[in-house]
């Protein structure tokens, strides 16, 4: 599937890359990380909790990067997920990451751009989205596109974050949130947030790993130490952003 100049821009952008060239180089820089996005004990505690829960269940997980959320799902439920990301490469490792879990016949993991497949795929019981962003358009743009996806009655989880500061550009208060839902005709189930300092530690184990190898790549790369030098900051200040006045969430709507 060839994927748009677009669809490039919103996935580096996902990624906290400034540009499109450094997404070739992001399977080396994200090698060391499986986990990305949401966390996967998060979304199984949302589900166990508020779903019915059988292995009848239908899951498309989007963005679903190298399958993490996917796999522990399939392995927690027994259902059949379908994952789908744009990076070959992540795609690649999470079919390993399947097959080691013993859940490859539960998985079905495959590239695409969800800008193009969440137009045909429908049936869903549940559709996750890892990370809100703006991948799919606006917050009430995205939940329109992905309620297409569903059953009536079905559950969409998302990735986001609240604002504690009504002037925030970037990021809606709560109460924004709940307005955008009313508008897009679905309801709050429940909500996660993640702990402040839960935060802080994920961010100091993903920089890390994530600094080592940029740095590496400048001894690789010498002419693009800027390129790869951009990044690691990007990172860092993604990392405080969410560390100051922002609440990590993860949402499960219902389609009323």
């Amino acid at each position: 599937m060839n994927t748009t100049h677009e669809s490039r821009e919103k996935l580096a952008k996902s990624l906290s890359a400034d540009t499109i060239e450094l997404i070739p180089f992001l399977p080396y820089l994200l090698q060391d990380l499986w986990e990305l996005g949401s966390e996967p004990k998060d979304i199984i505690e949302l589900i166990s909790k508020h779903c019915t829960v059988s292995n009848k269940l239908r899951i498309l997980d989007l963005g679903c990067g190298k399958g993490a959320v996917s796999i522990r799902l399939a392995k927690e439920f027994g259902c059949k997920i379908k994952g789908i990301d744009i990076m070959p490469d992540f795609i690649a490792y999470a079919k390993k990451k399947a097959e080691e879990h013993m859940v490859d016949n539960l998985c079905d993991l495959v590239f695409g751009d969800i800008n193009q497949v969440i137009k045909i795929e429908k049936d869903y019981d549940i559709v996750i989205l890892g990370a809100l962003g703006d991948v799919l358009g606006n917050r009430l743009e995205t939940i329109i596109k992905l309620k297409e996806t569903i059953k009536p009655a079905g559950y969409i989880l998302i990735d986001d974050a609240y604002s504690n500061n009504e002037s925030d550009d970037k990021y809606p208060t709560r109460e924004i949130c709940l307005k955008i839902f009313n508008t897009a005709r679905v309801k709050l189930v429940a909500e996660k947030a993640i702990e402040n300092k839960e935060i802080i530690a994920i961010n100091k184990f993903n920089q890390e790993y994530i600094t080592k190898r940029a740095n590496e790549l400048k001894e690789l790369h010498p002419e693009k130490i800027e390129l790869f030098e951009s990044y690691i900051q990007s990172q860092q200040a993604e990392c405080d952003e969410l560390e100051g006045d922002l609440t990590g969430v993860t949402m499960l709507l219902q389609v009323i």
